[in-house]
């Protein structure tokens, strides 16, 4: 027994979450050796420059011998990169993934799991819009939540691989949390799924009016709009797959939001301060209550750079 929680971990998908992965547990520990492997040979190549890790030709290579195994690809692809694996896995392994639906995401790898596996889905609330094998750092878990949705409650080997996989998380510096699958996506659509689409729309649509430039979209664009245009920088296959896979959730959210959306505007149509100021204050108590649990900072402007106008030209 080593003092890490794993002799081998193998990571498959080397892109943010994966590379950051690789960076946190040579920085903090949880595996002796760490195996990568990305469907895409060019990922695989820049991985290998900036990583310092194996990276595996086929990702059979990278899942041999392995105690955990965490699946860092899109979602739409788990049940199919679990299958590819199936037939290396050793028994006992710890099988998990990233993804931010995880009741399909159980499903698809469920289908392929051989028995004698552990399979804990879960995942890390932590990123940025940045994707890639260079974007990865080892802090991105420091403080981050990790929800981890088990499938079995009454099997003690499954307990304890969950256990093991917690401390894991743990030691990579992420706070986790157990929660079920379905109730886990239900969370997810108005916290983060939702807002991204929120997100795309918005920057669409100010791409698309017709009386507006889109050089003025770029050069006035207020703090707001260009938070938006951050978060709708994000990987594009992986949301939508996000949306395809978490599609109900989603539509029940954005109907709720829709609803809410439509009293705003009869309340701005029709001069209806107060309704308006009743929103706004709430949503302001949500913000303060964000910040109080340390999940943000109270730094004016979002911490921004701002451009010193003597400065340009």
């Amino acid at each position: 027994m080593t003092a890490e929680a794993f002799d081998k971990l193998a990571v498959l998908g080397i892109g943010l979450l994966g590379s950051s992965i690789a960076h946190a547990v040579k920085a903090y520990g949880g595996a002796e050796t760490v195996a990568l492997w990305d469907v895409s040979e060019d990922v695989r190549t820049r991985a290998a420059r900036v990583l310092n890790c194996e990276v595996t030709d086929t990702a059979e290579a990278a899942v041999a011998g392995a105690d955990c195994i965490i699946l860092c690809t899109p979602v739409g692809v788990l049940g199919e990169v679990t299958q590819q694996v199936a037939g290396t896995l050793k028994p006992g392994v710890i099988l998990t993934d990233v993804g931010s639906v995880k009741a399909t995401a159980a499903r698809d790898m469920a289908a392929h799991c051989p028995d004698g596996v552990h399979l804990i889905p879960g995942h890390p609330i932590a990123g940025t819009e940045q994707s890639g094998p260079e974007s990865g750092f080892a802090s991105l878990f420091q403080g981050a939540w990790n929800i981890l949705t088990p499938l079995k409650e009454s099997d003690e080997a499954y307990s304890e691989a969950t256990q093991r996989l917690m401390g894991f998380w743990k030691q990579l510096g992420a706070r986790v949390e157990t929660m079920d699958p379905v109730r886990h996506d239900r969370v997810l659509a108005i916290t983060s799924h939702l807002p991204h689409l929120i997100a795309y729309n918005i920057v669409s649509t100010a791409y698309d009016m017709e009386s507006v430039e889109q050089g003025e979209v770029v050069k006035f664009s207020a703090g707001g709009f260009r938070d938006f245009t951050r978060i709708a920088a994000s990987d594009p296959v992986m949301w939508r797959d996000v949306f395809l896979n978490n599609k109900d959730a989603v539509l029940e959210t954005l109907g709720r939001f829709s609803e809410d959306l439509a009293a705003l505007q009869r309340a701005i149509r029709w001069g209806d301060g107060d309704t308006l100021m009743k929103e706004f204050t709430r949503a302001r108590g949500i913000r303060e209550a964000i910040i109080d649990a340390g999940l943000d900072t109270a730094e004016a402007d979002f911490g921004r750079r701002h451009i010193d106008p003597s400065s340009e030209k």
